[in-house]
């Protein structure tokens, strides 16, 4: 199990969990962020081709602004461990993380270089986010979505000073929150 988007600006944080057969093995699979895009999108679909088992879930931006980024990602996570049938006899997390559910479950720290089944669900989320974050441009075209798909880059913390943010940003963030500063002062 991973998750992707923990630590953009804007969208929701997407988690998947990925059952793989040790019979049939997925050549290249590697951390997401060691990958192309174009990589990314080749595994993607090679993964749902031999995968036993894959479930998605997002959580979007209003939650994470309600509950918190740490909260809203093991609450993706657990509803995409829902979504696997049969559940899985184990967890392997990637991070430092556990979830609320009552299966045995471990946390690795560079899971998604270590494991194959973790990379894989680290691929299945970052390329289903980097598509909701292209769907979210098509709403939101000033922030530039389609290029950094949300993350804090100097292009999108301009577009937030100029536009203000959108209802998909994470207003409690840092490179958010101090562009409200300016509404919560006139209000008071």
């Amino acid at each position: 199990m991973d998750e992707a988007g923990r630590g953009p600006l804007a969208g929701p944080v997407v988690a998947a969990a990925v059952v793989l057969s040790s019979y049939h093995l997925i050549p290249d699979l590697n951390d997401s962020k060691l990958l192309t895009s174009s990589q990314r999108e080749d595994l993607f679909h090679r993964i749902q081709a031999k995968a036993l088992a894959i479930g998605v879930a997002s959580v979007d931006s209003d939650a994470i602004n309600e509950i918190n980024i740490f909260q809203a990602t093991r609450s993706a996570m657990s509803q995409a461990v829902c979504r696997i049938s049969p559940p899985p006899d184990y967890l392997l997390i990637d991070g430092p993380i556990s979830i609320d559910l009552d299966l045995p479950q471990r946390g690795v720290i560079k899971g998604d270089r270590l494991s194959f089944s973790v990379a894989a669900a680290g691929i299945i989320a970052k390329v289903t986010r980097d598509r909701i974050m292209m769907e979210l441009h098509e709403q939101y075209p000033q922030y530039g979505f389609d290029k950094h798909k949300g993350y804090a880059t100097h292009a999108h913390r301009e577009a937030i000073l100029r536009y203000g943010p959108s209802p998909v940003h994470r207003r409690f963030f840092k490179g958010v929150a101090e562009s409200l500063l300016p509404l919560f002062s006139k209000t008071f």
